[in-house]
């Protein structure tokens, strides 16, 4: 039977990196109060890194729970600029302000993975990339979010970086699949190595 893990998320994009990969993958979103975790692990003083990691364990450990034996994958990603955590835009306005705040400046995309497999973390890795952006004019901001908002709606930072969010930064640092969500070849890497996958 060909390999394949439990996703416990609804990312599409995680999911067709995935199986672009030669992953084969069942999608099981978890469903957490990720507001009121987040709130608890601030209040303890946790690191944006920390929060995105523990974040990702909470999916995992839900999904595996309910599905012994298999592996399964959780993941989180949090935006970082000055040791304040961006979360994604809930309207047009949030997302506008956002970007003013990026706007000529470097902040950080940490991309979370952890796999579980009944019950317990067996592998984790935060792929970090550090991305400066362009000095953004208001006129700009103000037309780049109705135009793009049914896309960014959904990102951390109110861009994509796959699509006209490009425009938006004069200098990216780090993995391009980080960017999107996903710490792919540290994944890859450890599936291939516990013979999962074929290399």
């Amino acid at each position: 039977m060909a390999f394949s893990l439990i996703l416990a998320s609804a990312s599409e994009i995680r999911a067709q990196l995935l199986r672009n990969a030669g992953v084969g993958i069942d999608i099981q979103p978890a469903r957490i109060d990720e507001e009121t975790i987040r709130a608890s692990l601030k209040a303890d003083g946790a690191s944006p890194r920390d929060l995105a990691d523990a974040l990702a364990e909470f999916k995992a450990r839900k999904i595996s729970e309910k599905n012994p034996g298999r592996l399964v994958l959780g993941c989180d990603q949090i935006a970082e600029l000055g040791g304040e955590v961006l979360s994604k835009p809930q309207t047009e306005e949030d997302a506008k302000a956002q970007l003013a705040k990026m706007s000529g400046q470097t902040h950080r995309l940490l991309s979370a993975a952890v796999l579980y497999q009944d019950g317990k973390a067996i592998w984790r890795h935060v792929g970090v990339v550090r991305l400066r952006m362009r000095e953004l004019s208001q006129d700009y901001i103000d037309n780049y979010v109705p135009r793009n908002w049914n896309s960014i709606r959904h990102s951390v930072g109110a861009y994509k970086l796959e699509e006209e969010g490009v425009r938006l930064f004069a200098k990216v640092d780090g993995d391009y699949f980080n960017v999107l969500g996903l710490p792919l070849s540290e994944l890859l890497s450890y599936l291939i190595l516990r013979g999962d996958l074929e290399i």
